[in-house]
């Protein structure tokens, strides 16, 4: 037997580093859906080592193992959300045709998204509010998933101008800008003023926007009414 390898007893009663990394990994994802959400109800700055220790029962060095530092929790945070905002917004929409279609399954998705938010919040929008002016690793770690997130938007408006649903003088930028405008006002008239009606507004100015801009004759007609309204 070699020096190196440990008798069958001492391997079978220690646990193998693979299984401490898998179990490091598991404890590490808990401690960040923990800060998702407490950073969706309280902002980024709400979060803090010592209400996530508090939360997850567990010793501030146990939760500062795992992520170092209050930045890179926060900086984690952002990461970790925008991967579940890929997962329910943009994947699922890339697997419609290319054009309007696409396009529509992204802005319906994101509006569903924002829907389901507004007792929490966009750590999108909260966090534009809270680092707008405060450079540094965290605004850059969110300025970059937004942009991220409004490319992924301007190339499906520009892919429907390629597939001839909207018309090729198209301004992609100034489409993208209104695009936005409509989920601000949404977030904004839903969550601070508790407008009713404001989810059917941002499709309706969504239709609108589109219809302005669509190509004569050749781009396909809007999914029914009860298929985006769909959760």
């Amino acid at each position: 037997m070699s020096a190196l390898r440990p008798p069958a007893s001492a391997a079978a009663a220690s646990p193998s580093p693979a299984r401490s990394l898998h179990k490091g990994q598991q404890t590490r994802a808990a401690i960040l859906d923990a800060a998702l959400g407490l950073a969706s109800h309280m902002g980024l700055e709400g979060l803090s080592i010592g209400a996530l220790a508090e939360l997850m029962q567990m010793s501030k060095s146990g939760v500062f193992a795992h992520f170092g530092s209050r930045e890179e929790l926060q900086i984690s945070v952002i990461r970790e959300y925008h991967a579940r905002f890929e997962e329910e917004v943009f994947f699922p929409s890339i697997r419609e045709p290319r054009g309007l279609p696409r396009l529509r399954s992204l802005f319906e998705r994101w509006v569903r998204r924002v829907s389901v938010e507004l007792d929490s919040g966009c750590i999108y929008i909260s966090g534009a509010v809270e680092f707008d002016d405060r450079p540094g690793p965290v605004r850059d770690a969110l300025a970059l998933m937004v942009r991220t997130w409004h490319a992924a938007l301007e190339r499906a408006i520009q892919g429907a101008v390629e597939a001839g649903h909207l018309q090729s003088d198209v301004d992609a930028g100034q489409l993208l800008f209104e695009i936005h405008g409509l989920i601000l006002a949404l977030h904004h008239d839903a969550r601070f003023l508790r407008n009713d009606g404001v989810l059917e507004r941002a499709r309706a100015g969504f239709e609108r926007l589109i219809q302005a801009s669509v190509a004569p004759a050749a781009a396909p007609p809007p999914p029914p009414r009860a298929a985006r309204s769909r959760r």
